[in-house]
């Protein structure tokens, strides 16, 4: 699939609130291309006086949809893209985006092994875009997907997760909550670990795939769990994001 990598005028159609911290844009471009679950846009702001600044932003709506992504962004603090996105744009505003960029993180409905999907944080999002794409593919792939987040108001799509998880399609999720707990939580609670790990992976079998997102030192210690329990490195791909960005 050829990538579309020159940069066009998209205009935000919708603003959708996630969490206090998180926000959907709904980006229509004119130049469309379809993209693959997984794939991300580069987002670019100029000022007045001709500096720059650019950051990267996963995809989360799903392949099917016709000429309109999502981006999901959480709000740095002293980022410079998400302050903007975040407390400036309204819909009907125009920004630069270029994409669908990237060929390795990325999952299609054709693909039947079993999925495993772990998440930290925004790191959901692309592998929202995946579980989106399952659905409006029809697919029947066993998928279970294991969340860490630092507390029940700052999981992202909550909602949407428990609608897809109740239409009983062959999707499991598995939250873990590390700092605190509402009262009547069943979930985990604390940080991914081997033996959390090995009770997920288990019963997907040994073909299965693994896609990670998140801050760095999580996916590395959700790979690292993994091979030594015996998944094949070559059936493991990572996508990381640093503390700083924005």
């Amino acid at each position: 699939m050829k990538q579309t990598l020159n940069w066009q005028i998209a205009s935000i159609s919708d603003i959708k609130p996630e969490t206090d911290k998180v926000k959907s844009f709904t980006l229509a471009l004119p130049a469309w291309t379809r993209h693959r679950a997984g794939q991300h846009y580069d987002i670019r702001l100029t000022a007045e006086d001709g500096y720059q600044a650019q950051r990267s932003y996963s995809i989360a709506s799903e392949p099917e949809r016709d000429g309109e992504v999502d981006i999901t962004v959480e709000r740095i603090n002293d980022g410079e893209v998400s302050t903007y996105l975040h407390d400036v744009l309204v819909p009907g505003d125009r920004i630069e985006a270029r994409g669908p960029i990237g060929g390795y993180f990325i999952w299609e409905a054709k693909m039947t092994e079993p999925l495993l999907l772990i998440a930290g944080g925004s790191g959901i999002v692309p592998l929202m875009s995946m579980i989106r794409h399952r659905a409006a593919a029809g697919a029947k792939t066993p998928v279970s997907l294991l969340y860490s987040s630092r507390n029940f108001e700052d999981i992202i799509y909550y909602d949407e997760l428990e609608k897809l998880r109740a239409a009983n399609n062959g999707l499991q999720i598995f939250h873990t909550l590390t700092r605190s707990q509402p009262a009547e939580w069943k979930g985990y609670m604390r940080r991914i670990d081997q033996d959390m790990l090995k009770h997920i992976v288990s019963p997907l079998g040994r073909s299965v795939q693994v896609f990670i997102c998140g801050p760095t030192l999580l996916v590395e210690a959700a790979a690292n769990s993994l091979v030594k329990i015996g998944i094949k490195s070559d059936q493991i791909r990572t996508e990381r994001f640093g503390p700083t960005g924005g």
